[in-house]
């Protein structure tokens, strides 16, 4: 729903502090979901009074909101910062805001950073707190300058992994601004009891010859280039040569796809590649999955690679942002450079062809993130944060 001011109500009793949870879309990307996920987290806990926003009210995740108990949804559309629509939306926000008495607000990148933090500061709301959930190199001069103001009048922001709180620090970020809090993942989301069989049928794979293939999978939005998926299949073709049946799953969705099947048609790989477009059923993907891996030029911290590693699956990614807080070198998988497609197929190769290693890999794994990276601990770190905010 988009905000109609003829709506506002009288402001809340409650006791509790209201939490305004701002979130660009719904569309089925990293920051989105986990957003989304921590906001199920905090009304089900029930500390606080939790309400959700966005900046589009459309994508695919929309119908999780449905049953999140945080009431009506409104939406703040922006086509530029740069118009008078901003300024419009901007007003209707700080009107909304005040309605409902918002005390805390959690911006969760880069758009809701710049509009969600500066009507928080018109509106003087007593707590602001920005996220940060990529490096540095995702984002243009102009783009750092701009979200360095709002950082500046933000009263704190919280980084996905200690890389990205480096980048923050680096940018002149004073250090006691930031807290870490680690992306949670719930295990239930990987979890499943189909039949490798059942699971290749889901993926149109339900042949003999496909039974026998050794999958090798990437999970991925197809939107940006910094994901770099034509790494991927250029250490896929070396893949290939050393293991005939080795097949590429490739999980994603975006502009690049058209240009990603015609390069795999190039390299010879197209037989053997598969583009699954948007995956709805990712726990039966990492089920018939071999070896999962991430190509990223950059990253803050990989929902991806909490994916694989809580789903049991060994992990060869890129050796950017957060990858090397959460991948164990030869423990849990392996890290290569960025680019370095050549070493990236050498350790895919490998694990294919030791898969008592790979079974250890995707054990020690699994055990590390539900120790170290379950929704539980960023939820209570994030109501920690919240706490002592207000009341400092």
């Amino acid at each position: 729903m988009r905000f109609d001011p003829r709506l506002l109500h009288k402001r809340s009793n409650s006791l509790k502090p209201a939490v305004l949870q701002l979130i660009d879309s719904f569309n089925q990307g990293g920051s989105e979901w986990q957003a989304l996920q921590l906001t199920r987290r905090l009304s089900q806990s029930d500390r606080f009074k939790i309400y959700l926003a966005s900046l589009n009210p459309d994508g695919p995740l929309r119908a999780s909101v449905q049953d999140l108990n945080v009431g009506p949804v409104p939406s703040f559309p922006l086509n530029s910062f740069y118009d008078a629509n901003a300024i419009r939306q901007l007003k209707l926000c700080i009107q909304w805001m005040k309605a409902h008495d918002i005390q805390v607000i959690h911006t969760h990148d880069f758009y809701t950073n710049i509009f969600g933090i500066a009507a928080a500061s018109v509106a003087r709301l007593p707590v602001r707190i920005a996220s940060m959930r990529e490096t540095a190199e995702m984002r243009t001069a102009a783009q750092k300058h701009i979200q360095r103001l709002a950082y500046g009048i933000a009263h704190h922001i919280i980084a996905n992994s200690n890389a990205v709180r480096q980048t923050l620090i680096s940018d002149g970020v004073p250090s006691d601004k930031i807290s870490v809090i680690y992306n949670g993942l719930d295990i239930t989301r990987v979890s499943t009891n189909t039949s490798r069989s059942d699971a290749l049928s889901l993926f149109g794979l339900p042949s003999e010859e496909h039974r026998r293939r050794r999958f090798v999978t990437i999970v991925a939005n197809m939107r940006h280039e910094v994901k770099d998926y034509p790494m991927f299949l250029r250490s896929a073709q070396l893949v290939l040569e050393a293991i005939p049946e080795a097949a590429f799953l490739l999980a994603g969705e975006g502009e690049l796809a058209d240009g990603l099947g015609r390069l795999a048609s190039e390299l010879g790989i197209s037989d053997v590649t598969f583009f699954l477009g948007r995956c709805e059923r990712i726990a039966e993907l990492l089920s018939i999955s071999d070896v999962c891996v991430l190509s990223s030029k950059a990253e803050g911290f990989s929902n991806s690679i909490l994916e694989y590693m809580a789903a049991g699956r060994p992990v060869v990614a890129t050796n950017v942002g957060g990858a090397r807080e959460v991948i164990v070198e030869g423990e849990t998988g392996y890290l290569v450079s960025p680019g370095d497609h050549v070493t990236m197929a050498s350790r895919i190769i490998s694990l294919l062809r030791h898969p008592e290693r790979a079974s250890q890999f995707g054990d020690a794994g699994q055990s590390l993130v539900k120790t170290n990276f379950s929704c539980q601990a960023q939820l209570t770190k994030t109501e920690q944060l919240y706490n002592r905010l207000l009341h400092r």
